[in-house]
């Protein structure tokens, strides 16, 4: 009853903090860009609370719980993706465009543009959908008692997960958002620092972990090396780098900075603590893991340790926190294709001309229907694949669908509009016949369609589009990201 409490006591706070923010959107900069208004610090934790969401949390978790130790090279891809981030944070800042089609659509033209829309609420929608499945997942444990049996069904839990997360959302935007994951972070930061030396004299130290992989038949757990083949870590680390380097949460954030030079600054320290964070959530989950025998249990493995090997007290806030982890995330995921639609769409095709006001009751409208998307998505994927499968999924989508051409509109000149419509058209399609046609485990030799998922393919056949396409046509575009000088502050 303490966890259920503390949770609701918590989502109560949250919904009151989203009201009381709501009265203060009067424009879409308010909404989806908090007024450019966020001090480094404050970009800081809302964009380690973005980053570190379900994957991590549920995901990187829930695979450390299948391979042990070598778990920790798992947020490898996600750091080197967010340390490029720091070489663009200034340049997005300058540019003062609100979303990542828009950027593409000034360097490449309206077909680019249109395309990346596509991809980018695609894969977003993909990724709410399972937070609101995680979400779910934490409050049906948190209402399950020691002999299984639960007040709530998964399915009613994963609804009032939804139904927070789109009413918050809703609210006040990126203004409520940004302020809470500061105190999501910090929360978060410090409860995983106590309880990890915890979990660790729980679980026996080293010697006892040994001892109880070794009962167990999971010796390799306590390796480092060796456990993941060459493909593995490319099926792993890949997605999350190149969402890192054109996630479009990111970007939005940049632009909500008061300064470029803030902007930067906050992304070089972010660097330091999504390694502090991730190495923290996965170290916890492997020592967890050796008390967890169950494999149902080993997939939500941050959730079982909370409820079992914690302190009370100090379960509540883990669990808490990892609610308001998802439900930050979620927000951020179903924020930007809203705010995407709006600008890339509405006021670019249908109504221009429209008023603040206007914009901002469409808004908060799409964000209601996307939502239901989501959640439309999220029944499909309730069952179908584990968390770290989905996320894979996700982020290869949109990273090789937009990032390449994205981050060449910062850094090569001679990327063209030609050569950005066949990248963005080839990563998405690649990814989706990959993933979903049946023929192509016709076509391609059984060794490697097993061993390799969609993103080392997809994005191969993205970028050689880009740069082959590109070396062969005109560039009609101003290169206005890559030479922009840093709008005054």
């Amino acid at each position: 009853m303490v966890y259920l409490i503390t949770i609701l006591v918590y989502l109560g706070i949250l919904i009151a903090m989203g009201v009381a923010k709501s009265r203060k959107i009067k424009t879409q900069s308010d909404f989806a860009v908090a007024g450019r208004s966020l001090s480094p610090w404050v970009l800081v934790g809302t964009m380690l609370a973005t980053w570190v969401g379900t994957g991590s949390i549920l995901g990187n978790a829930g695979k450390a719980y299948e391979t042990g130790l070598a778990g920790l090279m798992l947020p490898l891809g996600g750091v080197l993706g967010v340390a490029v981030l720091t070489q663009i944070a200034a340049k997005v800042r300058g540019v003062e465009k609100f979303t990542v089609p828009e950027i593409i659509g000034a360097r490449y033209g309206q077909t680019a543009r249109v395309l990346s829309v596509f991809a980018l609420v695609s894969a977003y929608m993909v990724i709410v959908s399972y937070q609101y499945n995680a979400g779910g997942a934490v409050l049906h444990t948190v209402l399950t008692d020691d002999s299984g049996h639960s007040m709530l069904s998964v399915e009613v839990c994963t609804l009032i997960a939804v139904t927070v997360i789109i009413l918050y959302t809703m609210l006040a935007g990126l203004v409520s958002v940004a302020y809470t994951d500061v105190a999501n972070g910090v929360i978060m930061t410090l409860s995983f620092v106590i309880a990890l030396p915890i979990l660790w004299h729980t679980a026996g130290g080293w010697s006892g972990m040994e001892q109880a992989f070794a009962a167990t038949g999971r010796e390799q757990h306590m390796q480092f090396f060796g456990v993941y083949s060459a493909f593995d870590m490319i099926n792993f680390l890949l997605p999350p780098f190149l969402l890192a380097m054109g996630d479009a949460n990111m970007y939005q954030r940049f632009s909500a900075a008061t300064s470029s030079k803030g902007a930067q600054q906050a992304t070089m320290v972010l660097v330091v603590a999504v390694i502090l964070i991730e190495m923290a959530i996965i170290s916890s989950a492997w020592i967890s893991s050796s008390m967890i025998e169950n494999a149902d249990n080993g997939r939500h493995v941050l959730i079982y340790a909370s409820h079992r090997f914690l302190p009370t007290w100090l379960g509540a806030i883990m669990l808490t926190t990892m609610v308001g982890i998802i439900i930050s995330t979620a927000d951020s995921f179903l924020l930007v294709p809203s705010t995407t639609l709006m600008r890339d769409v509405y006021l670019q095709y249908i109504n221009p001309d429209a008023d603040e006001k206007k914009i901002v009751l469409l808004s908060r409208l799409l964000v209601l229907a996307l939502g239901i998307i989501a959640y439309l998505v999220s029944l499909g994927f309730a069952q179908s694949a584990t968390f770290f499968e989905k996320a894979l999924y996700a982020y290869t989508i949109y990273g090789a669908a937009i990032t390449p051409s994205l981050v060449a509109a910062f850094f090569w000149k001679r990327a063209t509009g030609a050569g950005a419509v066949a990248s963005i058209s080839a990563g998405t399609l690649v990814t989706l016949l990959w993933q979903e046609a049946g023929f192509v485990q016709d076509i391609v030799p059984a060794a490697i369609y097993q061993n390799c998922d969609a993103v080392l393919p997809a994005i191969t056949v993205s970028l050689l589009c880009l740069i082959g396409v590109s070396l062969f046509t005109e560039n009609p575009q101003a290169v206005v990201q890559a030479d922009a000088e840093p709008a005054p502050s």
